[in-house]
């Protein structure tokens, strides 16, 4: 027992001394981390955090949108676009322009107000294929370009809707120019109309005919163009689908990706001939299916995609006993990459009401690639 309280008393006295010495070793490291601290100079520099690419609409690879008249303009998702386009007014022969009715203008007028939340453009097409007078808009357009005084007329009644309802340009969609004179008539007008935008800080975007015969991928005749004109535009929107009809009815041809390749290699070399920047040029896609029978109606993406979601991976497919082609998610990020490779300015869609919602839309999927190439050229740029 009394060995066991020496070897006890002695322990004590062992942690006692321990304690002792860490503390003063513990005493001695803080002085002297204080010492240091309080003798650091304060740096005057505050952090600057990592710069992140700044994606100006402005600025960036365009994606474009058309939408039609009787859209209720509070079902699209304009953050995905940069522009959209109000789908149509109707030229007449002596230069004035008519709306389909009131409906018309009232969503014209909610549209732009929800474009201009999301810092999207918001313009007006004037022409199309159909004329709500019936058959086609080209003898009205053609006629009103070939007189000097309806065509002065019909820039003005454009300048007049631009600034009545806030818009921040005009397409021009002239389907299509047929003759030389056509062509002259049409060169002259963009001329005047895009002075006239371009003094007021708006923009001239046209919609024109592919080029491209989707049967044997050679360039088409009828259709004219004088290349001058394109130095007045901001945009050359490439209407590259609805080639089912060339050489006979053939639906697999409404937008598959070799026509589509023959029409961007068109437009390019033809820039290049020309020494006009092809950061002007929008490649087109279309957002509906083609039927294999003539006498079916076209369907919409939307419906496609209502059918099965797995159709979304897809570019054809069978519906009531029908095979419809079309653009699926896969082909349009080709389609895009194919044209931002290219350096074209961007995509455009016909037409937003089409589109699936959700994660099979359609726009998503090309907003995505449009996004990744701008980040892509941002960095570019920054080294």
């Amino acid at each position: 027992m009394k060995r066991r309280y020496i070897f006890l008393s002695i322990l004590l006295v062992v942690i006692f001394v321990g304690g002792l010495l860490t503390g003063t070793m513990l005493s001695n490291q803080n002085q002297h981390e204080n010492k240091l601290t309080k003798n650091a100079p304060y740096s005057s520099k505050t952090p600057v955090p990592k710069e992140l690419p700044k994606l100006d609409k402005t600025q960036s690879k365009v994606l474009v949108g058309y939408v039609q008249d009787f859209r209720d303009p509070n079902q699209i998702d304009y953050s995905k676009l940069t522009h959209i386009i109000f789908s149509f007014v109707h030229p007449t022969k002596d230069g004035q322009i008519l709306f389909t009715g009131d409906h018309a203008t009232k969503n014209l007028r909610s549209m732009v107000a929800n474009a201009h939340k999301h810092h999207t453009k918001a313009m007006l097409a004037v022409g199309g294929w159909f004329h709500m007078n019936g058959g086609e808009s080209y003898g009205y357009f053609s006629a009103a370009l070939a007189n000097p005084n309806s065509q002065s007329k019909l820039a003005d009644e454009l300048m007049g809707v631009v600034e009545r309802e806030n818009l921040d340009g005009i397409d021009i969609d002239f389907e299509h120019p047929r003759t030389d004179a056509d062509a002259k008539n049409l060169h002259q007008f963009m001329k005047t109309l895009g002075d006239k935008l371009h003094a007021q800080n708006k923009e001239l975007s046209i919609a024109v005919h592919s080029k491209i015969h989707a049967q044997t991928l050679t360039e088409l005749g009828y259709v004219k163009y004088e290349p001058n004109m394109f130095q007045y535009v901001d945009y050359v929107n490439i209407m590259a689908y609805d080639g089912q009809w060339d050489g006979g009815y053939h639906a697999e041809n409404l937008s598959p990706y070799p026509f589509s390749e023959s029409i961007v290699g068109y437009w390019s070399n033809l820039f290049d001939a020309h020494k006009l920047p092809k950061e002007k040029l929008v490649l087109g896609v279309p957002f509906y299916g083609q039927p294999a029978d003539v006498n079916i109606k076209q369907v919409s993406y939307e419906a496609i995609i209502a059918n099965n979601t797995e159709n979304a991976g897809k570019d054809s497919v069978v519906m009531n006993g029908t095979t419809y082609y079309y653009n699926g998610k896969s082909m349009m990020t080709r389609k895009t990459e194919l044209a931002l490779n290219h350096g074209f300015g961007g995509m455009m869609i016909w037409e937003l009401g089409l589109d699936a919602k959700g994660k099979y839309s359609l726009t998503n999927t090309m907003y995505e690639s449009v996004t990744a190439a701008n980040i892509k050229n941002y960095y570019t740029l920054k080294k």
